[in-house]
């Protein structure tokens, strides 16, 4: 039985990751325009590559390593806030568990996005250790991760930039 790190599905939805991290750490070297077409293009496709990801069990005890810091989180939120400006803020009806809720309020696509970014950058981080073990389990984790929250937010998050593009288009 082949290794989850060595998986077609896994080396895609790795790669898919990492030029997501890369996209958002860049965000500052883009126009607006160009940066949200970038995302809207990358992030159906990690949607996709997160969804082929094969599930698996963890191979180690311990809790893993977690790599971005609050640093690292606050300059992904702040670039991307600094790129949208007052097209960050959305309306989105507040769902917990599944279960919607009457309750509009009022989200950021850079909250969203820098919330992924720090489940993505974590796995390129464990990748980039080269032991085997750390990677496969930051592979479960981050689509764990996905099942239970950051998937939501990237739909949110796409349907907010789509919404903007569509605006500018009209």
């Amino acid at each position: 039985m082949q290794n989850l790190i060595y998986k077609d599905s896994t080396i895609a939805f790795v790669t898919a990751a990492a030029q997501t991290c890369l996209l958002v750490e860049k965000s500052s070297e883009y126009e607006r325009e160009e940066w949200r077409e970038q995302m809207l293009r990358l992030l159906p496709v990690l949607y996709l590559r997160t969804r082929l990801v094969e599930k698996e069990e963890l191979m180690m005890d311990e809790e893993p390593q977690r790599f971005v810091t609050e640093e690292d989180y606050t300059y992904a939120l702040v670039g991307i806030r600094n790129l949208l400006g007052q097209d960050d803020a959305y309306l989105d009806v507040f769902v917990d568990q599944g279960i919607y809720t009457d309750e509009v309020q009022t989200a950021y696509i850079s909250e969203g996005i820098a919330d992924i970014y720090q489940e993505l950058k974590d796995l390129a981080a464990a990748f980039q250790t080269g032991e085997e073990a750390i990677m496969h389990d930051a592979v479960v984790l981050c689509c764990e991760a996905f099942e239970t929250h950051w998937g939501q937010k990237l739909i949110a998050v796409m349907r907010a930039l789509h919404a903007l593009n569509s605006d500018i288009e009209d």
